[in-house]
């Protein structure tokens, strides 16, 4: 792949730094397919610009808290990626998911050309996808899940079991994945004082509390290895 000519480079390496807590030189340089010495070139092109980026040493590039580019002009690939995906998220079975980046997607279609809406409309209606062709919806708790996630907040769930055991529990939530079109909540229980895999389909209630938890010392992969050792299968055969 080429590397991109330098003013359209700039440009994207702001929105690279705007989408990321820290950046290195070397990312950028392999991102872009250009020199190390380029990138310093670049970062200090953008400087002189009045772009605010700050330089962590051993760290990497970040910008000034507040600073953005107005709405970037996507191409027509990128939005038909964009409308691809928001198809297919619309077969969800979470709620909360397909609300969410509904709104996200009416917004990006909010700085999209004229002519690239009316591509757009008439791809959207010419997409399909058969899983969950019903529009079955089981859940509606990712969204609030994931927000737990990040900002290390306690759960209070209310369970039923596959065996139809009703249970409350409080749980802290680590990671979420998805398989066989359901979601599946991993988080240490409270209760058993261990990790347990929650299937969202199963949540009959869920509250978000005011009270935090330390952040957990390991890795989704270190987990999913923990899990390899113990069993014979995939880590979700111990469903709670």
């Amino acid at each position: 792949m080429e590397s991109k000519p330098r003013i359209s480079r700039l440009t994207s390496i702001v929105i690279q730094l705007q989408s990321k807590k820290i950046v290195t030189a070397s990312q950028l340089a392999e991102k872009y397919k250009v020199s190390i010495r380029t990138i310093y070139r670049d970062i200090r092109t953008l400087e002189a610009s009045g772009v605010p980026i700050y330089t962590q040493e051993g760290k990497g590039y970040s910008l000034m808290e507040g600073f953005y580019l107005p709405p970037v002009l996507f191409s027509e690939e990128e939005a038909s990626a964009l409308i691809t995906a928001a198809n297919l998220i619309s077969k969800n079975k979470d709620e909360s998911l397909i609300k969410h980046y509904t709104n996200a997607v009416t917004k990006i279609k909010s700085v999209l050309k004229h002519s690239q809406k009316e591509k757009i409309e008439l791809l959207s209606e010419r997409i399909v996808f058969r899983n969950n062709f019903e529009n079955e919806k089981t859940s509606n708790y990712l969204i609030k899940i994931q927000s737990a996630i990040t900002s290390f907040n306690l759960l209070e769930i209310e369970y039923k079991s596959l065996k139809n055991k009703e249970t409350k529990r409080i749980i802290e939530p680590f990671a979420v994945y998805s398989t066989n079109e359901n979601w599946l909540l991993i988080a240490v229980c409270k209760l058993r004082k261990d990790f347990r895999v929650f299937r969202l389909d199963l949540i009959q209630k869920l509250t978000v509390l005011n009270e935090n938890f330390e952040k957990h010392p390991i890795t989704l992969q270190e987990y999913f290895e923990i899990c390899r050792s113990k069993y014979s299968n995939t880590p979700d055969t111990p469903l709670t």
